[in-house]
């Protein structure tokens, strides 16, 4: 799945340089679209006893990205287990990309913090859009 996003003043540095921890926002949106897009809203999932956390994160900065810049997130699911997932997520300006990450993902109660499998539901769509899966 993909967004688009532009690139404002507040997400540059003083060179007008993306600061390489909005890279994680702007992938934090990826993902929270991609969910929706499946019909999960976030607010529901908590009030049902369901959270997504961030577990590790590996991310390649190769180029980067500056003020005005309109960008494409990517997002897709690389690993899918009972609990956890990887995501492979990528960012690109136009046919240029600009950075590319795999982020672990738990599956939690937020009242405990601690590990649950997924939902059924949940787990059983992203079996189907898994890269393993193909």
């Amino acid at each position: 799945m993909e967004i688009s996003l532009r690139v404002y003043y507040e997400d540059t540095d003083a060179a007008g340089i993306v600061y390489y921890a909005n890279y994680l926002r702007f992938i934090e949106r990826g993902r929270t679209e991609f969910l929706r897009a499946l019909g999960h809203d976030q607010h529901r999932l908590m009030a049902e006893g369901v959270a997504f956390a961030v577990r590790s994160v590996q991310a390649d900065y190769l180029k980067p990205a500056r003020l005005d810049d309109l960008l494409t997130v990517d997002t897709e699911v690389a690993e899918l287990g009972r609990a956890q997932l990887v995501f492979a997520q990528r960012i690109r300006r136009g046919d240029e990309l600009l950075l590319d990450a795999k982020i672990r993902i738990a599956c939690i109660d937020p009242g405990r913090g601690k590990p649950i499998p997924m939902p059924r539901a949940i787990h059983a769509q992203l079996a189907t859009l898994s890269k393993a899966a193909q």
